[in-house]
């Protein structure tokens, strides 16, 4: 029996087509890919294609589109065996961190990719991105999907979606998931671990749409004037990409804005500025001040997970614990349950 894969185009560079008058790049009707791919009729699956009804640049979405997004999956969960979503590349990985929260109890694959040159450049990625991820979205054992999580593929990596992150806007090679093992690779054989693989908590199938846009992300830097902080009134959650393990300045206004942010009951999270690694408060002095004021550990959580699991949570009515503990837990591996 051939699994039935559906396409959800949203935008991006792979859906691109060079205007040879202008030079630009432009949309191209995307229902019309199997003529542009005649090699997608040789797959071992059927596939069919839902676009946007306007093709959405990557730098564009946002909450309304992850919820449609969350829809289309929804509407079409029991039809098909496994989901393909083109996205462009510049927020794949903040799409596929939404995702992961909203989609509960996935029980089929959900595979995002896209390309760093368009479908019809000589030298596209666009190609084998697209049919190494059908093939993925496709792959059933014993009449059970292997992948049953939001993932991402790209230049032969199968990556966890909450665990991604664009690291290149020139290379091929442009993703990373530097705390968690890739969970396929893609070369002569298609390989995967299933170890690594996510397994639903139930299988009741599910999506919770709910996203909280009070939320606010800043990097701090030597020399920043901390008290900019206490002038965003209507914030929530604020995420605070700090140094290394965890370490900020350690003066009088660093403890008193913190102190007074909390005292307007805004959650602190603190993740880290470095890539590989994550939060370890008390490693250092200059990170104690975090668990004196009860700022929220973000371990090894990449800024996108952070953000969009902070929008999911935040007065969620679903949830019933208190935001801290909430955000502490492993939904659905975008954390390291013991990292220290």
């Amino acid at each position: 029996m051939k699994r039935k894969v559906l396409i959800i185009y949203t935008g991006g560079t792979i859906g691109m087509e060079k205007d040879y008058a202008t030079g630009s790049l432009v949309p191209f009707d995307f229902s019309n890919i199997f003529k542009r791919m005649p090699e997608m009729n040789l797959m071992e699956c059927e596939v069919s294609v839902k676009s946007f009804d306007s093709p959405v640049d990557s730098s564009d979405m946002g909450p309304k589109q992850w919820q449609g997004i969350a829809k289309i999956v929804k509407d079409n969960y029991e039809a098909f065996d496994g989901f393909v979503i083109l996205h462009g590349t510049d927020t794949m990985s903040y799409t596929a961190s939404a995702l992961s929260f909203m989609l509960k109890n996935l029980g089929k694959p959900v595979v995002l990719t896209g390309s760093q040159l368009p479908i019809g450049d000589l030298r596209t990625d666009a190609k084998e991105n697209l049919l190494t991820s059908l093939y993925y979205a496709s792959l059933y054992e014993n009449d059970e999907a292997v992948i049953q999580e939001v993932t991402l593929y790209f230049e032969y990596k199968l990556l966890r979606g909450n665990r991604s992150l664009k690291f290149s806007a020139e290379y091929f090679d442009a993703y990373q998931s530097p705390n968690y093992s890739i969970l396929g690779q893609s070369g002569v054989n298609l390989n995967i671990d299933k170890d690594s693989l996510l397994k639903p908590k139930s299988a009741n199938f599910e999506i919770d749409l709910h996203l909280e846009e009070n939320v606010l992300f800043w990097r701090i830097f030597p020399g920043m004037n901390f008290d900019f902080l206490l002038e965003v009134t209507s914030v929530k959650v604020i995420i605070l990409q700090v140094f290394g393990s965890g370490t900020i300045f350690n003066n009088e206004k660093t403890e008193r804005v913190l102190r007074e942010l909390r005292q307007r009951k805004v959650e602190i999270i603190v993740i880290s500025q470095c890539v590989s690694g994550g939060i370890s408060f008390g490693k250092y002095s200059n990170s104690n001040i975090f668990s004196q004021v009860g700022a929220i550990n973000g371990k090894d959580m990449t800024a996108e997970a952070a953000i969009t699991k902070s929008m999911h949570l935040l007065n969620n009515p679903r949830y019933q614990d208190n935001f801290a503990e909430l955000f502490g837990e492993d939904i659905c591996g975008e954390v390291t349950k013991d990292f220290h």
